[in-house]
């Protein structure tokens, strides 16, 4: 048996950030907004007309931009509290994954009594929640069609609240915002969904049919369109593939997980603060390489349906080719890891059962090790 489950409401409209008065009709009955942000889009400017549009609308609007990536369990339950105090009736998370899933979880938690420490893990975030829109402001994450957050436990930890409650009501994306990037960014997030795209289409626990073919039409519109957008940031049909393609590499894991990439990439964002997209471009090839003697097969679909070759060794050939065309960094030195903090890592990885039960080969510690050892 297979199942999928996605947002039911999805808007596409370059400049639609700007009419976001029409984007909010039907869900906030009390005309109170809580818009869930980080200072660095906020001092951007990409939210204000939005807001101007909803004032004018005869809005309330409450601003909450004090998310950081990998954001705090302190951070969420302060804009929860927010959120409550000012009694919105609807969130908006504006912004990459971190204000995305943020806001996810702020509207789960603002909208019942369920305690933040027992919603993590799959399935027992339970309870109403405030109704949710979501506007991704990076093509990369995907956050905006998963029922997946990731937060920050204690100093270093990380753990997910995976559940269907956590599913926006509406999503809007409006490629416009995306034309400030700088190169670096585009290009990590975008290797970022094309990673959730691979992972979704070689997860062996829930891979399915509707998830293969989201995570290739995801890779087809990624692959055209990325090194056009990092060349060109001001190139409106990239930016808008991209978008697009990462919303459907976001519908294909949230249904078929990520794995291994993910679970190695995850401490080098928990222990140094590298930005998730870059962890996951940094340690794919080598995670691909060493999945191929289970993965081949699936890799070599992948290629032929990008039109790049038959094998899993042409594709991973295709996503080096990438790395190198969009010039993201290749090494834990050039991000200041250092080869003592691989054991480290190591042990951190092995921990994320929640996604090494979804790769194709079993993965060990030794392999771990000697993965992080190869891109150091």
């Amino acid at each position: 048996m297979h199942s999928f489950q996605t947002v039911s409401d999805i808007r596409i409209e370059p400049g639609g950030a700007t009419r976001l008065d029409h984007y909010v009709e039907g869900l906030c009955p009390n005309k109170r907004i809580a818009i869930i942000t980080d200072k660095g889009v906020r001092g951007l400017g990409l939210i204000d007309a939005g807001i101007s549009a909803l004032e004018e609308a005869g809005y309330n609007v409450m601003v909450f931009d004090d998310v950081v990536a990998d954001p705090p369990e302190e951070i969420v339950l302060k804009g929860a509290d927010a959120v409550k105090v000012f009694d919105a009736g609807l969130v908006i998370g504006f912004g990459g994954g971190s204000p995305m899933d943020t806001a996810k979880v702020i509207a789960h938690l603002a909208g019942c009594d369920q305690p933040l420490e027992t919603m993590y893990g799959v399935g027992l975030a339970k309870g109403p929640t405030l109704p949710l829109l979501l506007i991704p402001t990076t093509s990369g994450t995907g956050s905006e069609v998963t029922n997946v957050a990731i937060l920050t436990t204690g100093k270093t930890a990380k753990k997910g609240v995976v559940a269907d409650s956590l599913y926006a009501d509406r999503v809007l994306l409006d490629a416009d915002l995306t034309i400030g990037l700088p190169k670096s960014i585009t290009a990590s997030t975008g290797i970022d969904a094309m990673v959730h795209a691979i992972e979704a289409y070689t997860s062996i626990r829930l891979k399915n049919p509707l998830s293969d073919t989201l995570a290739l039409s995801a890779l087809r519109k990624m692959r055209s369109a990325i090194v056009r957008a990092c060349d060109d940031g001001n190139d409106i049909d990239a930016r808008n593939d991209m978008l697009i393609g990462a919303m459907l590499a976001g519908q294909a894991f949230s249904n078929a997980p990520c794995a291994a990439v993910h679970a190695l990439a995850y401490p080098l964002g928990g222990f140094f603060h590298v930005p998730h997209g870059l962890s996951n471009a940094l340690v794919l090839t080598e995670v691909m390489k060493y999945n191929l003697p289970k993965a081949d097969h699936w890799y070599g679909e992948i290629a032929q349906d990008l039109g790049v070759g038959q094998t899993g060794a042409d594709l991973i050939d295709e996503m080096l080719r990438i790395k190198a065309a969009t010039e993201v960094p290749t090494t834990l030195t050039e991000v200041g890891i250092s080869a003592n903090a691989i054991p480290m890592m190591a042990e951190d990885a092995m921990t994320k059962d929640r996604l090494l039960m979804n790769n194709a080969r079993e993965m060990t510690f030794d392999a771990t090790v000697k993965i992080y050892e190869t891109i150091l």
